[in-house]
């Protein structure tokens, strides 16, 4: 049987403690988190699916008062988030009291307390780290640096809230450091100084959880220390943070050389260990090395992590203090976080307290997370309490995006002398390339190469201009032949047709859709197709899925007789989804003045010739896409004689070889209508005078129509009437010719087996009806 929810203590009262108290609220068996002392956003009502929490005014130095604090509240666990109660023994007291406690032994915690020893330790234990040195006289320490003649870092030994590390230009501003630290600037923590080696690179954060035997590393994040923008002024405890970061590839790499060895380097000297172990990283040129470990989670790190964390955070805890932590599957979403802070004025040499605080301070949104620190519930409203008061973490499906989702949110939240910077997360984002951003100039490199062969095929000595150049040229001089002639052009897509064809991978039907689309458009005017350009637009161009689509392009390009100049090819990551595609196709045609076909000689009593269209063409896919969800798009279905994508994804038809039987038989063919979006309603009556009507008799090509349509509409339940606004329902053009030629016509449509024809109807007289959909009657 499962346990009781039980309450979980947080020692610490800055925003790593309201980040480690906000998701162990989320946690599964919590019934309460107390924060002690915790700060002024460390109380909230419980909300849906969450534990409350609440603070406990007990000092996180008050080792008594802790003790005693979680000896009366019997909690499940107590989570320690400073470093400096661990080091003072803290975690020994509670387990020797029976309390479960996330956070590592006194004599784990020297790896922090001492950089003294966490040099030795890593020296001992082969951890790669730059050479150093440990000094508590500090003239000794001086007449070293001055014999190395070179800057050097310069660390208190002790525990100096991350504010006791200096890193000079030169080897004076080194000397002077040396005397500050030795000189009690930072009090016990500088009884002895560290002088390292000052090493090159990018500094990186690596956490881990352990249970003193297995490693689960977090996503690398990437601190910024400097108080000021482009890195630089004194340190602090933080002023940001993102993850992942980018600058650590080798993630394995750290997990064998750096955490492990240090695991069990701690194992070894009998230093316990359970909880989070943080290595501060400089990636030089000759590899990683350490700076420091830290015992604990790392502030604002924990804020940047925690809300990409996905496990239930305190079954992870759970797993390290009772020394099961490879049986636990941690798992972090996809995207990235950065969080920014927001600073007193005078930070981080003083800090000024009860500056009111105003704007958006509750606890998150959707894309945000406010953390509290240094703040304080005042007489009258809340109020900064210290260094470091809020920060804001951002969350995104990129570092980008997560950067200004916090820096949004962080500007609608004010007080007086607000430090924060505006460069959080610069390493990452300021080497952002084409690529970075989901665009591959090389894709669309190799998609040239690959159909440049097959796109020439299309060209006769009238194209001037090869694949890749900026523009297609076309020799105009076989239009003197003509007395008048007249360019025709149009320009369509084929809809979200694609979404069918890109699921099942049939793209290069695509390109037989598009060409012979535009051709019937330019078709319907009497004009012959000349050339055409095509564009493809994808969140991420697939060379292989292009290639196929424009080789279909240039197959109906070159059955029709049109030249296939090219076209343009576009990545545009966030404006399509991914697996999206989208096509467009332009074309040009020509036709001699007194060839225009335009519908101006239609009659009273002229007769109706439908065309047989080869399924859907390019129209009435969104509908379709509706009916057929979640069905098996390639499964064999006995009404269509194949499978749904079969049905579906026939490629559109042209009729110019119809049109030419037609002209060669001497028919006067006076209108043309090419069926697609709305259907006989809709594109019938753009080739109508007005005063006329067009009726249909529909059970004359019912039977003959390709079976998709009787099955689409009877799948989807759709009136008939909406499908034939819809779906062309097996007419894909509509010839209009005098009623004395109509079975002349016929007979020479039949005689060249094209596509089938049918007389469908007439036109009849209808005085005062204006151009629109009124002008065509369908009947059965």
């Amino acid at each position: 049987m499962p346990s009781s929810p039980r309450s979980v203590l947080v020692v610490g009262g800055g925003g790593r403690e309201h980040a480690l108290a906000r998701s162990l609220s989320r946690a599964s068996g919590v019934s309460e988190v107390v924060v002690a002392p915790g700060n002024g956003g460390t109380t909230w009502d419980a909300a849906p699916g969450t534990a409350p929490c609440r603070s406990e005014a007990v000092s996180s130095s008050d080792l008594d008062g802790i003790v005693a604090l979680a000896k009366s509240l019997a909690p499940r666990m107590v989570v320690v988030g400073p470093e400096a109660p661990l080091a003072e023994g803290l975690s020994d007291r509670l387990t020797a009291a029976g309390i479960a406690c996330f956070g590592p032994s006194a004599a784990a915690a020297e790896i922090e307390a001492s950089k003294g020893f966490a040099k030795s330790f890593m020296v001992r234990h082969g951890i790669p780290t730059g050479d150093a040195r440990e000094f508590i006289d500090a003239d000794v320490a001086k007449a070293w640096v001055m014999e190395r003649g070179e800057p050097m870092v310069v660390k208190a030994s002790g525990l100096a809230a991350g504010k006791g590390v200096v890193v000079p230009d030169s080897v004076e501003d080194t000397c002077a450091a040396i005397d500050l630290i030795l000189g009690g600037r930072f009090g016990s923590a500088g009884e002895s100084v560290v002088i390292e080696e000052r090493l090159t690179g990018e500094e990186v954060s690596v956490l881990a959880f352990t249970d003193g035997t297995t490693v689960s590393v977090m996503p690398p994040a990437q601190d910024h220390k400097r108080i000021g923008e482009g890195d630089t002024g004194p340190n602090t405890g933080g002023m940001g943070a993102y993850a992942p970061a980018p600058a650590l590839a080798d993630i394995d790499a750290i997990i064998e050389q750096v955490l492990m060895p240090a695991v069990r380097g701690l194992a070894t000297e009998e230093r316990h260990f359970v909880g989070v172990l943080y290595a501060g990283l400089m990636l030089t040129p000759s590899g990683p090395k350490v700076l420091e470990f830290n015992c604990r989670f790392g502030d604002p790190e924990t804020q940047v992590l925690l809300p990409l964390l996905e496990t239930d955070l305190l079954s992870i805890f759970d797993a390290c203090v009772q020394g099961t932590l490879a049986n636990i599957d941690v798992r972090w979403r996809e995207g990235a976080a950065l969080t920014v802070v927001a600073a007193s004025p005078g930070y981080p040499a003083t800090s000024t307290k009860g500056l009111p605080i105003t704007g958006s301070a509750t606890l998150d949104t959707d894309e945000t997370v406010l953390f509290h620190a240094g703040t304080r519930i005042g007489p009258d409203s809340l109020e900064t309490a210290g260094g470091r008061v809020l920060s804001v973490t951002g969350l995104g499906e990129d570092l980008r995006t997560a950067r200004n989702q916090a820096y949004s949110r962080l500007d609608t939240i004010t007080f007086e002398g607000m430090q924060l910077r505006r460069d959080i997360g610069h390493r990452a984002l300021s080497g952002l390339t084409y690529a970075q951003a989901g665009v591959s100039l090389e894709a669309g490199a190799e998609v040239v190469s690959s159909i440049k062969d097959v796109v020439r095929e299309t060209h006769g000595t009238e194209v001037l201009a090869g694949v890749g150049a900026f523009g297609g040229m076309f020799s105009a001089m076989a239009l003197k032949q003509m007395d008048h002639p007249v360019l025709v052009a149009s320009t369509d897509g084929v809809g979200t047709k694609t979404r069918i064809a890109t699921a099942v991978d049939r793209v290069g039907g695509l390109g037989h859709d598009l060409v012979n689309h535009c051709v019937n458009d330019i078709l319907v005017q009497g004009a012959r197709p000349l050339f055409f350009l095509d564009y493809v637009a994808s969140s991420r161009l697939v060379p292989s899925q292009v290639s196929a689509f424009v080789r279909g392009a240039a197959e109906a390009c070159k059955a029709s007789g049109c030249a296939l100049l090219g076209g343009e090819t576009a990545e545009m990551p966030g404006v399509y989804m991914d697996g999206e595609l989208d096509v467009v196709g332009t074309i040009v045609g020509v036709v001699d003045r007194a060839a225009v076909i335009d519908g101006q000689t239609v009659t009273a009593g002229d007769t109706l010739l439908g065309l047989c269209s080869t399924g859907l063409h390019t129209n009435g896919y969104s509908l379709a896409r509706r009916i057929i969800a979640g069905l098996d798009l390639t499964a064999p279905r006995s009404p269509l004689g194949g499978s749904l994508a079969d049905a579906l994804l026939h490629p559109h038809c042209t009729y110019l070889a119809e049109v030419d039987v037609l002209r060669a038989a001497g028919i006067s063919i006076r209108a043309l209508a090419h069926i697609t979006g709305g259907g006989l309603p809709e594109n019938l009556p753009r080739v109508l005078p007005a005063g006329l009507r067009a009726r249909i008799d529909t059970t004359t090509f019912k039977a003959d129509a390709p079976p998709i349509f009787d099955w689409l509409v009877e799948a989807g339940g759709v009136a008939r009437p909406e499908a034939f606004r819809a779906f062309n329902m097996g007419v894909g053009m509509v010839v209009v010719v005098p009623s004395e030629q109509a079975q002349s016509a016929l007979e020479a449509l039949s005689s060249s087996a094209l596509a089938t024809a049918w007389t469908i109807g007439t036109i009849e007289s209808a005085p005062g009806i204006d151009k629109g959909s009124a002008q065509v009657e369908l009947l059965g």
